[in-house]
């Protein structure tokens, strides 16, 4: 992998999902705009709670730090346990895979390749994705059980 496809696929798709996101929350479409709240309710919860718990009790250092090589992708040292954009971005998916099937499969697509392109930058491990990964996951069901009681309490 090049590092343009590396930057792309580890920096800015993450901004790309962002923009899409938002145009979630923006619809007049109530169906749209409450897929994309409930999303992003489990992608905060995963990567600003959970990811967060577990590295105040963990930190591991990244791969650029023990092999000396200059990451692709510049970053802060340590803490690369769990991944958080693998936590957030793996939450959205799973969330709106849900109710939107193709759109949750470009999600899980860019989510997969995102993480891979961070391992190939030098900023995480690959089991630091694959962490990132189940909490995004677990996140989402969490968050979609509960809008599922709230939906058939008001319904």
């Amino acid at each position: 992998m090049n590092d343009f496809l590396i930057n792309f696929f580890g920096n800015y798709l993450a901004w790309i999902f962002g923009v899409i996101l938002f145009f979630f929350l923006i619809s007049k479409n109530k169906k749209r705009f409450f897929v994309g709240a409930e999303a992003l309710i489990a992608a905060i919860l995963s990567r600003f709670i959970f990811t967060e718990v577990i590295r105040l009790f963990y930190n591991r250092p990244r791969p650029f730090e023990l092999t000396g090589i200059e990451p692709v992708i510049p970053h802060e040292i340590g803490y690369s346990f769990p991944s958080g954009h693998a936590a957030f971005f793996f939450a959205l998916a799973v969330t709106i895979y849900f109710y939107d099937r193709r759109w949750g499969i470009i999600f899980f697509t860019g989510a997969v390749l995102m993480g891979a392109a961070r391992v190939f930058a030098g900023v995480h491990w690959t089991t630091d994705i694959l962490g990132g990964a189940v909490l995004g996951v677990m996140a989402s069901l969490l968050v979609h059980r509960v809008f599922l009681k709230i939906h058939k309490k008001s319904g």
